[in-house]
């Protein structure tokens, strides 16, 4: 095999090319040179499939290396890394096919550094592709502006060494941050004339704002694949970007040869691009359309995923959510990556669905496939990182963050962390941080009259001042804690979460009048989370227990035995979490703290491994548990699983 061209990080270790051997913690790994050869060829290649004959043929060149003998080779590697095939997190087993590695990579070079020679990480040039213009303004191929750009994109992912910026970050700087020199925006126009369409492309240096690659094609609207093609030989070409031999072929890879299926695709795409629900009817309607006109269109599959995902979250609060649509999303998710083990947007879809189907193992192993595929797309990091928990989901969220500041949702699953974790000052700071910046984006996609749906923001930030507002309760500032409840309940247009914070936040507006003897308000505030979620368990609870102290026994009696009934549900729909959270809530209220106790510890204490009861530090009706030491000792277990 050649001498490695460089080092690699994953996880805990380093294979270095220098001293060619594997470290951990600084001490080296025992490997036979086989096995590190392999260890290269994967590290060199994070996410590919390769396949037996391909690694045979590279392990073969100086000495003869048997089928038998590669089994063997990758069951040693496998021992060094700690790895199991049956839950991989470096060497995956494709049955039939060959192996994956699915860790995340690190590319390493060592170059001078400041003050002496270092290892440092290659860095990776980042390129954002904007909506091309449609210079006439037709509607008729309007779908175009962001299909030249998505075509675009989806070729540049075969380049090494750059970071693709996702079409619908907010503007300014690439992922909100200063431009390096080496950062480039890549825009264009179209126009159709008759049948004929002219697409033109420009690449432009960040910092100078000077041209650096220029293309321009013509052809039939029928014939724009071609056309599309064109832009990127010429774009690659011109920017010099690097391209192995390998990736070559896939530069100019079509997911489907059908037009109008790709126009289906697109539209479909742009409509789920609003986050809101109104749009997702339309938005299956086009995937579908997509399917029917290629059965084998992976892409148009996954699309159809994250519409059915939309629908199932947008009922996730209710007693009976749609569970249907996330059977459906996580089939149409398998079937995509099926079509196409090598696409990393299923891998990554599929680790949302999963995590939302109560199954986080399976779904952290597809979202570390996704991550390393196209280790440098924010999408598969914050996917991860969603299904993930501990440390995995702070690196992964903290590195979305570090590209993509103006993801709020990525401040809130860091901020559910450090709850879980007991760091309140860490999530208020995280929160506030998110806050500042939703408002910001907000304001600037107002003046600039560019917001996308009603709302303002992109991502609106549903939840952040919930949150926010839990946490200035738990630590006793009453006042900001109304403040940031007020907030949440503010008119934020129809984002897909809206309804379910706003239940949260007049729940919690609810159990903070209960705290201040105000039952009359207590009863008020319930009411209003009930007409948002009209089964919602401890809605039910705290409304029964406002009606028990306002004394309206019959009315109390009458939200109790609805409470009761909605805790059944949530246990026959297999919510064991969400029963047993109410089930402690309801003892906490009526004063049996020992039982409301026992109740959290044990639910913790069955909870598969995840964010499983992330709220008990901030939640509203534990505020007379925290007086007990039982209590603290229930804090620590959480603590010690989110770690």
């Amino acid at each position: 095999m050649v001498a490695p061209a460089a080092s690699y990080r994953f996880g805990p270790y380093v294979l270095d090319a220098t001293a060619y051997r594997l470290v951990r913690d600084g001490e080296p790994i025992a490997l036979s040179p086989r096995a590190l050869d392999l260890l290269f060829l994967f590290a060199d290649q994070p996410g590919a499939l390769l396949s037996k004959e391909g690694i045979l043929a590279e392990l073969s060149k100086d000495v003869a290396v048997t089928d038998n003998a590669l089994t063997q080779v990758v069951s040693e590697a496998r021992e060094a890394l700690a790895d199991s095939p049956a839950t991989p997190r470096y060497i995956e087993t494709v049955p039939r096919r060959g192996y994956r590695f699915v860790a995340s990579v690190e590319r390493l070079d060592v170059r001078p550094a400041r003050g002496g020679d270092a290892e440092g990480i290659v860095p990776s040039r980042a390129i954002r592709v904007t909506d091309f213009a449609n210079l006439a303004g037709d509607q008729a191929v309007a779908w175009l502006s962001a299909g030249i750009a998505e075509t675009l994109k989806n070729a540049l992912r075969s380049v090494r060494d750059i970071r693709l910026v996702d079409r619908i970050e907010v503007g300014g700087p690439i992922g909100g941050r200063a431009s390096n020199p080496d950062d480039v925006t890549i825009s264009g126009a179209f126009q159709r004339v008759g049948d004929q369409v002219r697409v033109t492309a420009q690449a432009t240096d960040d910092l100078t704002q000077a041209t650096l690659a220029h293309a321009r094609a013509d052809g039939a609207i029928e014939d724009v694949f071609r056309v599309q093609d064109e832009i990127v030989t010429a774009l690659v070409t011109g920017l010099r970007l690097p391209v192995p031999p390998a990736a070559a072929s896939r530069l100019h890879a079509r997911e489907t040869a059908s037009l109008e299926a790709y126009r289906a695709l697109t539209e479909g795409r742009l409509k789920l691009e609003t986050l809101d629900p109104v749009e997702v009817p339309g938005a299956i309607a086009d995937f579908e359309r997509a399917i029917q006109l290629d059965r084998d269109y992976a892409l148009a599959y996954a699309g159809r995923a994250h519409a059915d995902f939309w629908r199932f979250e947008a009922s996730r609060a209710a007693s009976q959510p749609d569970r249907g649509a996330l059977a459906r999303a996580v089939a149409d998710a398998r079937h995509a990556v099926e079509l196409d083990p090598e696409l990393a947007e299923g891998h990554a879809a599929l680790a949302l669905f999963l995590v939302a189907a109560d199954r986080p193992r399976e779904a952290i192993a597809a979202g570390r496939v996704a991550v390393a595929l196209e280790p440098a797309n924010w999408r598969h990091q914050f996917r991860l990182g969603v299904a993930s928990w501990g440390e995995e989901r702070l690196r992964c969220l903290e590195a979305v963050e570090r590209v993509y500041p103006g993801l709020v949702y990525a401040h809130f699953g860091l901020a559910m962390l450090l709850v879980a974790r007991g760091n309140l000052a860490g999530a208020r700071h995280t929160l506030e941080r998110a806050v500042a910046g939703a408002t910001r984006q907000a304001e600037a996609q107002r003046d600039a009259a560019k917001a996308p749906h009603p709302g303002g923001a992109r991502f609106p930030g549903a939840g952040l001042h919930w949150l926010l507002g839990l946490i200035h309760l738990a630590e006793g500032a009453i006042a900001p804690a109304e403040a940031a409840f007020e907030r949440e309940l503010e008119p934020t247009g129809r984002a897909i979460f809206a309804d379910e914070f706003a239940m949260d936040a007049w729940n919690a507006r609810g159990f903070a009048r209960l705290g201040a003897s105000d039952a009359r308000g207590a009863v008020e505030m319930f009411g209003q989370a009930l007409e948002r979620f009209p089964r919602h368990a401890r809605s039910l609870l705290g409304l029964a227990e406002a009606h028990r102290r306002g004394g309206q026994r019959r009315a109390s009696a009458d939200a109790m035995t609805q409470a009761r009934e909605a805790i059944g549900e949530l246990r026959a729909d297999g919510r064991e979490t969400e029963a047993a959270m109410a089930v402690a809530c309801g003892h906490a209220l009526e004063g049996r703290a020992g039982e409301a106790i026992q109740t959290l510890d044990d639910l913790l204490a069955k909870a598969p491994p995840g964010y499983a009861g992330w709220t008990i530090p901030v939640e509203p009706f534990a505020a007379a548990l925290r007086r007990d030491t039982a209590f603290q000792s229930v804090l620590a277990r959480l603590a010690a699983r989110a770690r």
